[in-house]
Order: structure tokens, then C-alpha cells, then sequence
């Protein structure tokens, strides 16, 4: 269960693409909402305290031009009518006799009683609003000194405020200096709210902007990723191939050095586990082998042994006590330990063919004459049982083969023949030329080998009928001595079922032939 939540877990896959994007749209939109936040907050006051320094700055300006006597110059006039104009500043400078000297203001009469409520103190308070009617009212005081006081004035008709400079200047006169806030309230509002709606809509821009710098940023990362997939398989043909010089880039070439190790090592490891298989095949092959072949020599002994031990004692209890049961015991005995000799000797050379170890020495030799010549002594066997031999007389016919080996298979076929032979009583030998091979056939006469016994005669110890096997000395083992020499050679061998007997057959590279070793040993 725990590696099921395990596996569940790092199987979720969250997208560094879509999280640079959100990370960056939201990282854009609380930067837009603490400018929003901050302006809100504090851009009237920063255009208050603007809007009082240019007051402060038109009051030096008139207070020096009073010192100067340029009040009334044009050159003042210009200056003054410009900054106050700028800034929408309205100005009335009177006497102490309550005569103009300087007025620029949208509503002159508005500005002169302002004046006179300023000279003769008649602007209450906010606290006096509801005890004292009046049209104005002084909200706050911003700056206050000797010379001028900077409040807030709340005009009860018009339900504004009104920045206000009231001071004296150094000749005595009076000035007084207004401006209206209401479009700083208004253009505050307005900023916060164009602010706002383009916040979002750079926010929105930024986002899909922000996601496809992320594409193009994560495109190795995703590459990659597809690359250690496909790794994790065991699948190393896909390769980085970006040329950037960034720090992916040499990720991606790690990879790629990576990919060619873990390729190189499986293959080397895949080649040694399959050369160990081999071993452990080879081996049990082997011990599999070594099991049948202690069996099958066990079996094939016991019987004989048995023998020689049965007549041996009788020859030493004295049950033989004439010199032609002596002579009986004894050739019984020899003849037991002849066929031991024999089984031995064909058991060694099967060994040596299915390990290996058999030497073949491949000479050019003429198998009709070779043929011949094995008849020779073997022909005397069978007339010695009434059985005629008929060889094909024919001109020589030339084959490539290791002569040593070929008469084994020969004489393993004719005493097999000699021994199975029955009606008729009769061996044909005859040859076969084809295109590239010579086919040796040996046929007797006599009973066909049961159909469920063909597939198993090639086999050790394999006896179709052991009371008549047992009868002629056969041990079961010449017929796999022939399997193991023909397929070390790589040529075809067989049997064929007849009506009236059965024939065996072995094939030789013909003279001339191009040699071709089959891939796979054949058996027809």
C-alpha cells in the first residue's frame, strides 16, 4: 500500500511552464495591486503637499516682488499670471486699506470676501459648523508660521474644499492665495481607476506573454524529461541535441553522456547474462547427459555382470565339474565381457562426439571403393546367418569426410541390418548421387520399426524390442553414435519404413559440391 501512495505521488506531474506562468501573472498582479494600493493611499496627500508648495513658492515669488517694487511691473504679471495659471492658483493682494493691489482669480468678488473673512478672523472651524452658519469653513491647518498659514477650507455652497495661503508680506499688505482640490480628488479617482482596469489587462497580457517565454524556457526541460522517459524503458536511440550555453545545456550533454554508458553497460551486461545462460545451459546439458549416461550404463552392465558373477561362481563352487561345462562357463563369460568391451568403447565415443572432444580429419576418398572394402570383414558375419549381402556395382563416386568416422556410421548401419534382418534375409546397399551429396542406403529385409518407436531410435539406449536386443548383444547405443557423428559432420541421416523391411541412410559431400554448413542439423 505504501508504495502504491508512493508510486501515486511522484506520478502526479505539475507543469513548470504552468507555474512560471502563475508565478508570474500573480507576481505582476500584487505588484499592479500595491501600486493601486499605494497610489489610493497617498496620492492626494502627495498632491496636497505638491499643491502647498507651489502656494508657498507664488507667496516668496509676490513677497519679493512687494520688496522689489515689481508688483505692478508687466514682467511680475507674466510670472505670476503663468505660475498661478499652471498650478490654477488664485491670488488678491490688497493694502492695509483694503485696496487691490493684485487680483488673478476666476471669481474676483469670491476671492475679496474671502480676503476680508481672513483679515478679520470670520472663518470658524468644522467643530463650529452646526453652531455657526457660514459659508466657509476651516477644515485643517497644514503649515503655520509668522508669515502665511496654509489650511483646508470647506465651501459649504459648492461642497468642495479649497486649499487657502493667507499672509502678511513684508510692506504689510495682505495676500491671499486659493485653489480648489476637488480635481485632485477627482484625478486621484480617475488614476486609481484607469490604474486598475490597465493593472488587469497588463496582468492578462504579461500572463500569456509569461507563457510563452515559459514554453520556450521549459521546451529542454520537457525534451529532457521525454529523454529520462524513454531511458526509464531502456530506450537510449533519442538524444538532446540544444546548443544553448546555459546550465539545461549541459544537463541535456550529461544525459547524453549518461544515455551511451547505461547503453554500453546493459548491452555488456545483457551479453554476459546471456553467455552465463549459455553456461548454465551447457552445464545442465551436461549434467543431464552425465545422469543418462550413468543410467543407461548401469542398466546395460547389470545384466552382463550379473552373468560373469553367476558363472564365476559356479566355476568356483564346482558346479562345472566336466571339462565341457568348464568350457560353456567360460566362454559365456568371455563372451559377456566382450560385450562390455564393445558398449564401453562405443559409450567412450559417444562421449567424445557429444562433448566435442572427436577429431575430424576431412579427406577426399572414394565411398563406393571405402564400402567395399568395410564388406570385406563384416560380410563374413552375415553369410554366417544366411543372409545375402547385394552392393550396387557402380564407378567410383568421390565424397569429402573424415574416413575414421565414416566407417563407424557404416558398420553401426550393417550390423544393425545383419541383426534385424528377417525374411528374405537379404541387405541391399545401393548409392545415391544428387546434386551436391552422395546418399549411402542400407535396406534388410524383415519387420518395419513401429511407427511409435521412430521418433526415439536416435536416442540412447533406446531398444525397439529388448528380449531380441538382448539376444544379439545390442546395447541400444549404435544408432546415437551415428546421430552424434553426422551432425558433427552437418549431413543429413535417416530411416525410411518399408512394406517389407527398413532402410537407414547417411549422406557425404559429394567431389566438387560447394560446402555449405545448414544452419540447423538436419534429420529427415
Amino acid at each position: 500500500m505504501a508504495d502504491q501512495t508512493r508510486r501515486s505521488s511522484t506520478g502526479q506531474k505539475y507543469s513548470i511552464r504552468i507555474q512560471f506562468t502563475l508565478i508570474f501573472f500573480f507576481l505582476m498582479l500584487g505588484a499592479i495591486g500595491a501600486c493601486w494600493i499605494i497610489n489610493n493611499t497617498f496620492l492626494e496627500r502627495y498632491y496636497i503637499r505638491e499643491k502647498r508648495i507651489a502656494l508657498t513658492q507664488i507667496y516668496y515669488a509676490v513677497n519679493e516682488a512687494v520688496n522689489n517694487n515689481s508688483i505692478d511691473s508687466d514682467e511680475f504679471d507674466e510670472e505670476v499670471v503663468r505660475s498661478a495659471g499652471k498650478e490654477n492658483v488664485n491670488l488678491i493682494v490688497m493694502d492695509e486699506g483694503s485696496t487691490t493691489i493684485k487680483l488673478h482669480a476666476s471669481d474676483g468678488p469670491a476671492m475679496v470676501r474671502r480676503m476680508w473673512d481672513n483679515m478679520f478672523g470670520q472663518t470658524p472651524s468644522m467643530e463650529e459648523k452646526d453652531s455657526v452658519q457660514y459659508r466657509y469653513y476651516e477644515d485643517r491647518v497644514l503649515e503655520e508660521n509668522a508669515d502665511y498659514r496654509v489650511s483646508i477650507i470647506y465651501d459649504t455652497r459648492m461642497g468642495q474644499q479649497i486649499m487657502e495661503l493667507y499672509g502678511v508680506l513684508d510692506d504689510g499688505s495682505f495676500c491671499l492665495l486659493s485653489i480648489f482640490l476637488e480635481s485632485i480628488h477627482n484625478s486621484s479617482r480617475i488614476a486609481n481607476r484607469f490604474m486598475g482596469y490597465i493593472g488587469i489587462a497588463i496582468s492578462l497580457v504579461g500572463a500569456l506573454f509569461a507563457l510563452f517565454l515559459a514554453g520556450k524556457l521549459t521546451q529542454p526541460i520537457r525534451e529532457l524529461t521525454e529523454i529520462s522517459e524513454r531511458m526509464k524503458k531502456l530506450d537510449f536511440s533519442a538524444k538532446y541535441k540544444g546548443n544553448s550555453r546555459t546550465e539545461i545545456a549541459q544537463l541535456g550533454q550529461n544525459i547524453n553522456e549518461l544515455s551511451e554508458i547505461l547503453e554500453r553497460t546493459i548491452s555488456e551486461l545483457k551479453t554476459a547474462n546471456n553467455e552465463l545462460r549459455e553456461d548454465i545451459e551447457r552445464k545442465e546439458k551436461a549434467e543431464e547427459m552425465r545422469q543418462e549416461f550413468l543410467s543407461g550404463v548401469t542398466h546395460e552392465l547389470k545384466t552382463p555382470l550379473a552373468l560373469i558373477k553367476g558363472y564365476a561362481e559356479g566355476l568356483s563352487e564346482g558346479i562345472a565339474d566336466d571339462p565341457e561345462s568348464m568350457k560353456f562357463y567360460t566362454e559365456v563369460i568371455s563372451d559377456e565381457a566382450d560385450k562390455m568391451n564393445r558398449l564401453v568403447a562405443r559409450l567412450l565415443s559417444l562421449n567424445q562426439l557429444e562433448f566435442g572432444d572427436a577429431q575430424f580429419t576431412m579427406v577426399r576418398f572414394d565411398i563406393v571403393g571405402f564400402v567395399r572394402g568395410c564388406l570385406h570383414n563384416a560380410e563374413m558375419l552375415a553369410r554366417q546367418k544366411g543372409i545375402r549381402v547385394n552392393l550396387e556395382n557402380r564407378p567410383p563416386l568421390y565424397v569429402w569426410a573424415d574416413e575414421f568416422w565414416t566407417e563407424e556410421v557404416f558398420i553401426n548401419y550393417f550390423s544393425n541390418a545383419v541383426n534385424h534382418c528377417e525374411g528374405e534375409k537379404v541387405i541391399d546397399i545401393h548409392f545415391e548421387e544428387n546434386q551436391n551429396c552422395v546418399r549411402v542406403v542400407v535396406f534388410n529385409t524383415g519387420k518395419p520399426i513401429p511407427e511409435e518407436s521412430v521418433p526415439h531410435i536416435w536416442e540412447k539406449f533406446y531398444k525397439v524390442d529388448k528380449a531380441r536386443t538382448r539376444e544379439y548383444g545390442g546395447s541400444g547405443v549404435g544408432l546415437s553414435v551415428v546421430k552424434a557423428i553426422m551432425e558433427q559432420m552437418h549431413q543429413k541421416y535417416g530411416m525410411i519404413n518399408y512394406d517389407n523391411g527398413v532402410s537407414f541412410w547417411f549422406e557425404l559431400e559429394a567431389d566438387g559440391a560447394q560446402r555449405s554448413v545448414p544452419a540447423e542439423r538436419n534429420k529427415e
